[in-house]
């Protein structure tokens, strides 16, 4: 049994290696995208308290107004509970579009925009570079990275079975990595040390990660929870121009009053949204990482309504649970170090495979 594992193995991997390995080393990448934003926009994302008391939300949501593209309204502002931290007003278009402002003084900072390095990542990750045909064919970028990613479960598993050792001392050379029998020895156990030790936390990328190539895996995986699945659609993309005007009519009647409310009875939490549809507060640090607790509010600023996040949609919160496991946010620091580990080690499989195989094949000809 164990050669037909061998052979399925083998020959899944030679062919889907090198997308394998371009995802994971690209998803790798991705992980502390926040910290190196952080880092490389400071000057976008932070500001200097000229005094503790900043602009109402209703006026830094204004301020953005003359800066935006005809049919481009204002959805929410964010706040985040460090008062360094510039206010990020967020918009209608493109999906993820934003504009920092400095909420002391009214300034507009500029859009927020991926870095250049992580577009690149990001589209290499899940599309291989490819664009979404508009004309509806085969989106072959996500379909070869969903086959494979679907295909690498079967790898993955079938490593384990061929991992399995038969004795005490077997299982002793299997879980080590030899430094000083050669490369070719070094390889090897790279190969089925590293991939044992990374295969767990793999398995959990590959599983989650489905999510965003098939529809039918989705629905599969939310019917396995007992929960009603619902097509979100697709988002436009692109960017938000500055030199565009357009006339805007949002009412912000209430938003200060009902983020200055939920602050006072919310005061440990981390960020806070406010938009027509409520004010959104996250605070947790571990688990689902896309959280939070839901307060409505009337045109006064009073609280009419509140959501805790236990009491929210199965689906969000299978969908935010989703996203927290694939990237490895759920635990903190320690688990997002621990996925990267893994995506790296991930990456290297299939080139520590191609080099093994090839030296069989080399070696079986001499």
């Amino acid at each position: 049994m164990k050669k037909i594992f061998k052979q399925l193995h083998i020959w899944l991997s030679i062919p889907l290696g090198l997308v394998i390995a371009t995802t994971c080393f690209s998803g790798a990448m991705l992980i502390f995208e926040k910290e190196i934003t952080a880092i490389a926009q400071h000057d976008l994302l932070y500001v200097e308290p000229k005094d503790m008391t900043p602009l109402p939300v209703d006026v830094v949501a204004q301020s953005v107004e003359p800066h935006l593209d005809e049919g481009v309204t204002v959805t929410g502002v964010t706040i985040y509970a460090d008062p360094e931290r510039s206010y990020k007003v967020n918009l209608s278009e493109p999906k993820h579009a934003a504009i920092y402002v400095n909420q002391y003084s009214g300034e507009v900072l500029g859009p927020h925009e991926r870095l250049p390095f992580f577009q690149y990542m990001f589209r290499l990750h899940r599309w291989l570079m490819d664009t979404r045909p508009e004309d509806g064919s085969i989106y072959w970028g996500k379909m070869i990275v969903g086959t494979s990613t679907l295909l690498m479960v079967i790898i993955l598993l079938t490593g384990a079975i061929l991992w399995i050792p038969k004795s005490r001392k077997m299982l002793q050379t299997r879980i080590s990595i030899s430094l000083r029998n050669g490369w070719r020895r070094f390889m090897y156990d790279m190969h089925v040390a590293g991939g044992i030790y990374a295969t767990l936390l793999l398995l959990v990328m590959a599983l989650t990660g489905l999510t965003w190539s098939f529809e039918w895996y989705n629905k599969s995986l939310y019917k396995v929870f007992g929960i009603e699945y619902q097509d979100k659609g697709h988002h436009g993309h692109g960017k938000v121009r500055s030199n565009a005007k357009g006339t805007h009519h949002i009412s912000y009647d209430g938003w200060q009053t009902a983020y200055d409310n939920v602050r006072t009875t919310n005061p440990e939490a981390t960020e806070y949204t406010v938009s027509k549809r409520g004010v959104a507060v996250k605070s947790n640090s571990y688990g689902n990482q896309r959280a939070s607790d839901m307060y409505s509010f009337n045109r006064e600023g009073a609280i009419t309504k509140v959501v805790e996040y236990e009491d929210s949609e199965p689906q969000g919160k299978l969908r935010g649970w989703l996203y927290s496991l694939h990237v490895g946010s759920w635990g903190g620091i320690t688990t997002r170090i621990m996925w990267l580990l893994a995506s790296l080690i991930g990456a290297t499989l299939p080139l520590t495979g191609y080099y093994l195989w090839f030296k069989r094949k080399f070696s079986q000809k001499r």
